[in-house]
C-alpha cells in the first residue's frame, strides 16, 4: 500500500497501449472526414459536368434540362454539358449513369419513363432504378397531352375513337420507344379507350422523332408530354384532343382534360429530375439540389418552362427518393391492372 500523498500511476498493459493509439487515430481520422464533408462541397464542382439526357434533342426531357442546367451552371460556377443517349425509351442514357463514377461528374436528367416505366414492365434492364442511383431533385411535372395529325377527320376524342373502331388497323400511333413515358401514355389510351386491338404501335428514338412521324402523317396520333409540343400545336401542325392532368394547362387554355372529353378515368402526368450514381457524396448531392431549388425559383426558368407548358418542381434528396419508389409502385399496378403490352 503506498504511504499517505503517495501518487498511484497506472501504467496501460501493451493491449491497452494498442487500444489508446487506436482509438487515438479513429478521432483524428472521424475530425478529419468532418471537416472534409464540407470542404468536398467548397471544392465541387472543379471542371465540367456531364448531364446525360436519355432523349434525342428537342424531346420533353432534353428541353426540361437544357432550361434547369443553364441556370445550375451559373450557379454552381461550372460549366454543363448535355450529352444526348437516346433510344430504348430512356434506358441506355440510365443505364451509363448507373455505372458511372459516382463522383458528381456524370449525372441524369432522369424521368418517370427511366425510373417508373421502363421498372414497371416485363423489360428486361441493365440497372436497378433504386439501388443505383442517388437522387437529387425533381425538376418538374408535365401532363400528357393527346394530339393528331392535322389532316385526321377528327375534332375531339371521342371522333377518333370511333374513327379507330369503324376503321381497325387503320391507324397508327406514335412513341418516343417501348417504356418511354410517351409510351405507357399512350398505351393508357388506347387500352383505356378500348382501342387497343384496332391500332398499331410504332414505336421511334425519342419523343421529337415520334411528334415528326405524326406531324408527317407517318403515324396519326401520339400522346406525350406537353414540353416541346407547344409551337407546333400553336402553328397548326399538330391538332390537340386533350390534356391528361387533373386541369387545363395554362399553354392550352382551350384544350379539355381527358376528363372532360371522355375518359374520366385517365390521368397520365409526367415526372423529371435529377439524379446522381448511387455512392455520391452527401456532400455533393447536396451541393446539387441547393443548385436545382435556385434554378427554379429564377423568374427566367419559370417563364421558359411555363412557356412550354411544364411546372417547375423541385424537394429534398429524401423526399425525392420517396416519390420515386412511390411512382415505381403505382405504375407498376396500373401495368398490371390495365393488362399493357409495353414489348410492342
Amino acid at each position: 500500500m503506498p504511504g499517505s500523498g503517495a501518487t498511484v500511476v497506472c501504467e496501460p498493459t501493451d493491449w491497452g497501449k494498442a487500444m489508446m493509439t487506436y482509438l487515438s487515430q479513429a478521432l483524428v481520422l472521424l475530425w478529419l472526414g468532418l471537416l472534409g464533408q464540407p470542404a468536398l462541397a467548397q471544392k465541387y464542382p472543379d471542371h465540367t459536368i456531364r448531364l446525360i439526357s436519355p432523349n434525342p434533342v428537342g424531346g420533353a426531357n432534353d428541353t426540361i434540362a437544357r432550361i434547369i442546367a443553364a441556370r445550375m451552371a451559373e450557379l454552381l460556377g461550372a460549366t454543363i454539358i448535355i450529352d444526348n443517349r437516346g433510344g430504348a425509351g430512356g434506358k441506355i442514357g440510365a443505364d451509363l449513369v448507373a455505372h458511372a463514377a459516382p463522383d458528381g461528374y456524370t449525372l441524369l436528367a432522369g424521368s418517370v419513363s427511366t425510373h417508373s416505366f421502363a421498372p414497371a414492365m416485363a423489360v428486361k434492364l441493365s440497372y436497378d432504378p433504386i439501388k443505383d442511383f442517388a437522387p437529387v431533385s425533381l425538376f418538374a411535372l408535365v401532363p400528357n397531352v393527346l394530339v393528331v395529325n392535322a389532316k385526321l377527320p377528327v375534332k375531339n376524342l371521342k371522333e377518333l375513337i370511333a374513327l379507330a373502331k369503324a376503321k381497325p388497323k387503320t391507324l397508327n400511333y406514335a412513341s418516343g420507344g417501348v417504356g418511354s413515358t410517351s409510351h405507357f401514355a399512350v398505351a393508357m389510351f388506347v387500352a383505356a379507350a378500348g382501342i387497343g386491338d384496332e391500332t398499331v404501335h410504332v414505336p421511334y428514338r425519342g419523343g421529337a422523332p415520334a411528334l415528326t412521324a405524326t406531324m408527317a402523317n407517318e403515324t396519326q396520333f401520339y400522346c406525350g408530354p406537353i414540353a416541346g409540343m407547344v409551337p407546333y400545336i400553336e402553328s397548326g401542325a399538330l391538332i390537340p384532343l386533350a390534356i391528361s392532368g387533373d386541369t387545363r394547362s395554362p399553354s392550352l387554355p382551350e384544350v379539355p382534360t381527358m376528363s372532360e372529353a371522355g375518359l374520366p378515368d385517365f390521368k397520365s402526368v409526367g415526372w423529371f429530375g435529377l439524379l446522381a450514381p448511387a455512392g455520391t457524396d452527401s456532400a455533393i448531392v447536396k451541393r446539387l439540389n441547393e443548385a436545382v431549388v435556385e434554378a427554379n425559383k429564377n423568374p427566367k426558368v419559370i417563364k421558359a418552362l411555363r412557356t412550354q407548358g411544364i411546372e417547375p418542381k423541385n424537394d429534398s434528396p429524401t423526399e425525392f427518393a420517396a416519390f420515386i419508389q412511390d411512382q415505381l409502385e403505382l405504375h407498376r399496378k396500373l401495368a398490371k391492372q390495365m393488362h399493357l403490352d409495353m414489348t410492342q
